[in-house]
């Protein structure tokens, strides 16, 4: 298992390549822009896009991973399901470019399948294809695609955790905050550490689950744009990643490996140690609903910060940058949180339903509802089988998400009496 993991994070770094270096050339680039089909849409924005990057980074992670001694066969599903698994069959594979007619040099609609040649020649050869024979462009795409990448973390080379590889599934989302990627705002400030919006609210996001349970095992976020050079204007990225097994938890923001059995055990920077403080601070969407907005604004007083993109707000807890990512809306889904919820599980926290928590009765010793990511939501169709139905909040110390559960739920109830 830390063998895939390890292999995740090579490939995770070969996608923030990629996607750095898809954003080297504004003019091309905008030319690289597909605006997605409407059962594919998010219905949360009018226009959602996918670009040449996620269907690139979508064939690097499949493809890398078939080539490595792991026996595995992946499948993977763009922008429909986002999924694949280890023993999966195809579910619908996505791995289409259409191209604008005038600016690509093709008939308006014309598709080609893009995939991975097993030279960097032929690759080039067919991104020429896709960039209307712009050989510069294409043979630096191609050469970023099959470079090799290596990962070392002391952390997970001392390890060695075996699980068999058919009850693995991973959810995949290659270019999260995709408007932002394609909007490329590089200047924007940070608020605390938080960045509101622009590039560096971008991010790759694979995780890994047990497909009988759903329970993530294991997670990596890679944010491809965190610092910039001054001169060269060349980004910098980080990655982080977890991992959480049969009693064994270890992540990227820890010194030490931690393993508990039983009982729940924090190390790290996790935040459990101000358990019981009465201050929160939380990360939402600039599209939450008053009245959430208002219930937290008692809760929380000024420390609520607005940020882009599912994964990089959820990353925002990882990093301790705040207490709590809280959504109330359904529109997101399995491939935006699978990969923190395996990384704060390994931390000691979790990612929970929203809906379910602010019905639940803690009085009743029921656990916390957890979200899993093996059953599609009964009823639904496209991209919605697979989303969050009941909204959720990712934390880091579960006892600091009790007490912010029991004030929301009376400050809810205060704002409910109020109108």
């Amino acid at each position: 298992m830390s063998d895939i993991l390890r292999e995740l994070l090579c490939v995770s770094e070969k996608a923030a390549n990629i996607a750095r270096a898809c954003r080297q050339q504004e003019a091309l680039f905008q030319l690289l822009i597909e605006e997605k089909k409407e059962e594919e849409k998010n219905k949360k924005f009018a226009v959602d896009f996918k670009t040449l990057a996620d269907v690139l980074v979508q064939e690097v992670i499949k493809q890398n991973m078939e080539n490595k001694s792991l026996s595995v066969s992946f499948t993977l599903s763009l922008c429909l399901s986002h999924s694949f698994a280890l023993s999966l069959s195809v579910l619908s594979p996505l791995k289409l470019l259409k191209c604008n007619g005038l600016s690509c040099g093709f008939t308006l609609g014309e598709k080609i399948t893009l995939r991975l040649c097993s030279t960097e020649e032929e690759t080039a050869e067919l991104l020429s294809k896709v960039l209307n024979g712009n050989k510069v462009a294409s043979e630096a795409l191609a050469r970023v695609v099959h470079q090799d990448v290596a990962f070392t973390d002391p952390t997970l080379d001392s390890t060695e955790i075996n699980v068999p590889q058919d009850i693995l599934g991973i959810w995949v989302d290659p270019i999260d905050s995709t408007y932002q990627y394609i909007k490329g705002s590089a200047d924007i400030k940070s608020n605390q550490g938080i960045f509101p919006c622009g590039l560096q609210c971008v991010t790759i996001l694979i995780g890994v689950y047990d497909i009988q349970t759903g329970v993530p095992l294991m997670g990596v976020i890679n944010q491809p744009f965190v610092s910039r050079d001054p001169n060269t204007l060349r980004w910098k990225g980080q990655c982080y990643w977890g991992l959480s097994y049969m009693g064994t938890n270890m992540h990227s923001l820890q010194l030490t490996i931690s393993r508990r059995s039983g009982s729940e055990t924090h190390t790290g920077n996790t935040g459990s140690e101000a358990a019981f403080s009465p201050s929160f601070s939380a990360v939402i969407s600039t599209s939450e609903k008053e009245t959430i907005k208002a219930a937290l604004s008692r809760v929380c007083g000024d420390r609520i910060f607005g940020a882009a993109g599912a994964g990089y707000k959820s990353l925002c807890v990882v990093q301790g940058l705040v207490d709590i990512y809280i959504f109330s809306e359904d529109t997101t889904f399995k491939w935006d949180s699978c990969a923190a919820h395996a990384i704060l599980r390994a931390m000691g926290g979790g990612i929970v339903d929203l809906k379910e928590c602010l019905e639940r009765n803690p009085g009743t010793g029921l656990d916390l509802p957890q979200l899993v990511y093996h059953v599609e939501n009964e009823g639904a169709a496209g991209v919605d089988r697979w989303a969050n139905k009941g909204g959720l909040i990712a934390y880091r110390s579960r006892k600091r998400l009790e007490t912010f559960l029991s004030l929301l739920v009376q400050n809810l109830a205060s704002a409910e009496t109020q109108t």
